[in-house]
């Protein structure tokens, strides 16, 4: 079975937020909120700084405490590559999913289920990629299968130095961040 994960190029990314407007436009987000965004983070001591430029989003963790917490099983894992969805029928939007998110990757939809990235699923069952790595200027951003040993982002993470976000967490985020 596929495990579905995004390897994002620190040292191409320039925030020119292009994804952010993909993903707004692709997955009709409504305005004032977002399914991904851009931080920028300095790293180092004077006079050695470095500034590392990071398109974020959920991570689709595989220890995803938003899954384990929801109680309506809304929150769930898809067959398909291991991705996290909500099921918005089933939301009651009760926020425990966004208290136990340690990324803040989640929002309340103004139709009232909890909403976030969802690496583009429709998108992604065409065997098309996500609408953010389709768009990137830079080409910073892969997406693909980490079990397949012969895919890029397989390739990517095995030799280049990457990071996650929050490994302390303990959820296992599939965002990988080369450096």
């Amino acid at each position: 079975m596929a495990r579905l994960v995004m390897v994002i190029d620190t040292r191409k990314c320039v925030g020119c937020m292009d994804c952010v407007v993909a993903c707004k436009t692709e997955n009709n987000v409504p305005e004032g909120f977002n399914r991904d965004w851009i931080t920028t983070e300095v790293l180092g001591k004077s006079p050695n700084l470095q500034m590392e430029i990071r398109s974020e989003r959920c991570n689709h963790c595989d220890n995803p405490p938003c899954v384990y917490c929801c109680p309506t099983g809304a929150s769930h894992i898809h067959d398909y590559g291991g991705v996290i969805l909500v099921e918005h029928e089933l939301c009651i939007g009760c926020k425990a999913c966004l208290a136990s998110c340690p990324y803040d990757a989640r929002f309340i939809h103004p139709d009232g289920y909890a909403d976030k990235c969802t690496f583009c699923i429709h998108r992604v069952e065409k065997g098309m990629n996500p609408a953010c790595v389709d768009v990137c200027p830079t080409h910073c951003m892969y997406f693909g299968d980490i079990d397949d040993p012969e895919s890029r982002v397989s390739k990517l993470i095995s030799t280049r130095k990457y990071h996650t976000n929050i490994p302390e967490a303990g959820t296992k985020p599939q965002i990988y961040y080369l450096t």
